[in-house]
């Protein structure tokens, strides 16, 4: 008997008995937070006696809130959700599966995702038109031109797999869908003996921000494409049991403060504590007055304060959200007996809570926080909005150049009309999806500085694109029930979509004339966006400084036309008869705000547009979409492309094998993240994805982005290791200049080449190739193209001298093995600059069913000599040892389910 066998008990809610995983009575874990509670029941209810034992969950009771993370646990999470962008090459490989089961002789509809999997389409939408009535449809007309060969993909995938859904484009975005609709905080599911059971939902996503969901005590994060394509195939994930950093919320927040401020505050103090691969939870009395919106918000925000998660517990609060969202009351029951008989229910005024112990403590009071902005380019770069202007005057001068024009430049163009641009001016003034922009608060806050402004008879400057891309549907509707839309509209901020867009540069083109004099000028010209990244140049090739503010003060910012700007001294402009109007002046009081979210959001809104959530609209249904269980790939398709990860997979693997005679494609230094080396961004006609574009008769204006084009391999190879930052230093040790980008030695042609072209060299004379690289190999967000793109340019193994944790499993995911210099030395200490020839004995053992401590490294160099080392194996666990004598843990998948 095992402790799962132990645990199991019954629970009564609204009426039903439930199985479900008791951790109550468990030693221990009164003194837990929350989410290590989170990972305790999910550690039991997937006990299997190899990768999960009893002796994990022990270790688990036992955590030592001051020790460093060292034990290893395998997280199960009980759904998937998915972005478009990310989620598409997940949708290809499971579609090229199935064509693998069949070429093997099984059946082909053993392949499905083995747990709830969602996609929402929400990265494709780009605002092209705004400040127009009918700019949502023409974007959405725009849209569907662009992303019509990927959409047919996914309405077959929707169609084709079970436990897959697809939400359509234009219906909000994947967090906000999530957290109103998708989320179940706690799930049941049927069981082969009649009974239901019960269990927690956790939720691993392909978008950074996944941790949304933690404010509705949903544990989760963002992981990249490989993961989540394990966890859609009932595959644990490997995680080290985390610090967890304590944060007390106390106060409520004081008058002109928005939820956007509160987050802000709190990046920027988490940022400065220390977060990274810790937990942080938010605990408290104080998080009782926290809205369930503000919840999110600040969950929103985990990947720019750099924690795993930023979680709340399970109260009254989530309780109220649920029902305010549409959520049955037996849902809401079950949710509510189901914390309380686990002690995860989170309110500290209960007589029976006790409060968890952490590893490091934080604490706000909330009526401390001030209205403040964050830029210009990271988002923990948090300003005070009384210190705007001097910061902007103090900032400003590092981007200009000599080039730089001082004095206004006129402009005519017919949308706008003529006038002056200069340095400092807002370009964009976005109110732009997240949570941000599906906060009640701060949309309604800005609606009606929309409406004092329309009374007052104010517009914002004639060169400031405006546009509101709100996250969820119900935005819209209880704008237009408190009567607010159209005094958005009135100042040109009309619905330009519903998705994820300026933030994740989606904002679209400027005006041409706009754009013409910024470039020509060299002007250093800003953003302001109420989303949650502003790095630089992510938001439009043609502004340099971007800022994070609430919706209210992007509107503000828009009517002031400059970061140049003052708002406690000068004003935004004079009424019709001619006083000056302030900031302060057309600000809605807290208790206004308050008033109009009470008589304007209802549950009525959510049950009407969640109703048909999964259906799309006349764009949608009226695709031509191929049907069966096998996708009928095009080989003309330049978006989605059948992969080749299982051509001549064998039903049994080959043995491991030794590598010999391999060369260094790429030679590296410290802290290469996921983002030098994954494709992402736009690309050049002269790059070999440009290339390959351009001989398929693609035109450069139609490129699109590697984002929109993941699902096809051949463009995502040709961009891997083509960040225009990185910088191979292999050039350097041919006696090469340096050209920063995707360029390496071709040792066989004798000649510096791209990476892409070089590898092809290499392929085509089984010669196996490797990557030298220093500390922190792999940092970053987790990106599937950084391990995918690396197996497909044929290198066999990575050596480094440390490696971020989850691009390392993801390498071992793709059958690369990662390997460490022995402690302490480095490719310079041992003399090694990428000339050598390497071979790499002792890899065989794991045929054997043994993971080697170390494998033997012999480096050849040109005069004959050899450098020789023991390479640590960065194989940790069985599960990865598996992966890897696969060939990676997609053929180890498919290999055990046609078992």
């Amino acid at each position: 008997m095992s402790l799962r066998d132990d645990q199991l008990a019954t629970l009564k809610a609204a009426g039903k008995d439930f199985d479900y995983y008791n951790i109550a009575n468990l030693d221990g874990i009164d003194h837990l937070p929350y989410s290590l509670k989170v990972l305790v029941e999910n550690l039991v209810r997937n006990i299997d006696g190899a990768n999960i034992t009893d002796e994990h969950v022990k270790t688990l009771l036992d955590w030592d809130p001051n020790a460093e993370p060292s034990h290893e646990i395998q997280f199960t999470p009980s759904r998937v959700i998915m972005q478009d962008f990310t989620g598409v090459p997940c949708i290809v490989d499971l579609a090229t599966m199935r064509d693998a089961v069949k070429d093997l002789g099984g059946d082909p509809e053993v392949i499905n995702p083995q747990v709830q999997s969602d996609m929402v389409i929400d990265h494709s939408v780009q605002i092209d038109k705004y400040g127009i009535a009918d700019a949502a449809q023409q974007n959405m007309d725009i849209e569907y031109q662009r992303n019509g060969e990927r959409y047919q993909f996914l309405r077959w995938g929707q169609q084709a797999f079970k436990n897959f859904r697809v939400v359509p484009p234009g219906t909000g975005i994947i967090h906000q869908v999530n957290i109103e609709y998708l989320a179940k905080v706690v799930m049941s599911k049927a069981e082969a003996n009649g009974n239901t059971l019960a269990y927690l939902d956790s939720c691993v996503g392909t978008d950074s921000h996944t941790t949304t969901e933690n404010g509705l005590g949903v544990l989760g994060w963002g992981v990249g494409g490989i993961e989540a394509e394990a966890a859609m195939l009932g595959q644990p994930i490997s995680m080290l049991v985390p610090r967890v950093v304590g944060f007390k919320l106390t106060g409520s927040i004081p008058e002109g403060v928005t939820a956007t401020d509160v987050v802000l505050t709190i990046t920027d103090m988490l940022r400065k504590h220390g977060v990274v691969g810790k937990f942080v939870e938010f605990y408290g009395e104080g998080i009782a007055s926290v809205p369930l919106a503000n919840r999110a918000t600040i969950g929103n925000m985990g990947p720019e304060f750099g924690s795993t998660c930023g979680i709340f517990p399970i109260d009254n609060v989530t309780l109220d959200y649920l029902r305010l969202t549409g959520r049955s009351e037996e849902q809401v029951a079950l949710v509510e007996a189901y914390a309380k008989a686990n002690k995860l229910w989170g309110d500290a005024s209960d007589p029976d809570y006790v409060e968890p112990q952490y590893s490091e403590y934080e604490e706000l009071d909330l009526g401390t926080v001030v209205p403040s902005i964050a830029g210009p380019k990271r988002p923990q770069d948090r300003i005070l909005l009384s210190e705007a202007k001097e910061m902007f005057e103090k900032t400003a001068p590092a981007y200009e150049t000599e080039k730089t024009v001082k004095d206004p430049v006129a402009v005519s163009t017919d949308f706008r009309g003529d006038f002056d641009i200069e340095n400092g001016d807002v370009a964009i003034a976005s109110i732009t999806s997240c949570t941000n922009t599906s906060n009640p608060s701060v949309m309604i806050a800005a609606g009606l500085i929309a409406r004092n402004v329309h009374a007052k008879g104010l517009k914002p400057k004639p060169w400031v694109k405006t546009s509101l891309a709100p996250g969820s549907q119900v935005v819209a509707d209880y704008l237009k029930a408190a009567g607010l839309q159209d005094d958005l509209d009135a100042l040109g901020y009309q619905l330009v979509g519903f998705g994820c867009a300026t933030c994740i540069g989606n904002s679209g083109p400027l005006l041409p004339e706009i754009s013409e004099a910024i470039n020509a000028n060299d002007l250093t010209v800003t953003a302001v966006l109420s989303g949650n990244r502003n790095f630089e140049g992510r938001i439009s090739p043609d502004v340099k400084m971007n800022y994070l503010a609430s919706p209210p003060l992007v509107i503000a910012y828009a009517l002031a036309g400059t970061m140049d700007f003052d708002f406690e001294t000068q004003p935004l402009g004079t009424d019709a008869d001619g006083n000056d109007v302030y900031l302060k002046d057309i600000w809605p009081t807290n208790a206004e705000v308050a008033a109009v979210v009470d008589g304007s959001v209802s549950r009525e809104m959510f049950l009407k547009d969640y109703a048909s959530v999964f259906d799309g609209d006349h764009r949608w249904k009226g695709l031509d979409v191929p049907e069966g269980e096998l996708f009928a790939w095009n080989d003309k398709s330049t978006y989605v492309r059948k992969q080749t990860f299982f051509d001549g997979m064998k039903a049994t693997p080959d043995p491991v094998a030794d590598i010999h005679g391999a060369r260094v494609l790429a030679l590296l230094g410290d802290s290469v993240t996921t983002d030098h080396i994954s494709p992402a961004g736009a690309f050049k006609a002269s790059s070999p994805a440009g290339k390959y574009l351009t001989e398929r008769g693609v035109e450069p204006k139609n490129f699109n982005s590697y984002g929109s084009r993941r699902g096809n391999h051949e463009i995502m190879v040709r961009g891997t290791f083509g960040n225009i930052r990185l910088r191979n230093q292999l050039l350097a040790s041919v006696g090469e200049e340096v050209t920063p980008g995707g360029f390496t030695y071709d040792f066989l042609a004798k000649k510096p080449t791209t990476i892409f072209e070089a590898s092809r060299d290499y392929i085509d004379n089984k010669v196996p190739l490797v990557v030298l690289a220093g500390k922190e190999y792999g940092t970053g967000s987790s990106r599937d193209w950084a391990a995918k793109g690396t197996v497909m340019l044929g290198v066999k193994a990575v050596i480094t001298e440390s490696f971020e944790r989850i691009h390392r499993s993801n390498l071992i995911g793709m059958g690369v093995l990662p390997l460490q210099f022995p402690a302490g030395e480095s490719y310079e200490s041992l003399g090694l600059n990428g000339t050598e020839t390497y071979d790499i004995a002792g890899v065989e053992k794991l045929n054997e069913g043994v993971t080697p401590k170390t494998v033997h490294v012999t480096a050849t160099h040109e005069d004959g000599s050899k450098t020789e080392f023991d390479a640590v194996v960065r194989i940790d666990t069985p599960g990865e040892a598996d992966y890897y004598r696969n060939g990676g843990i997609l053929q180890y998948v498919l290999r055990n389910l046609m078992k």
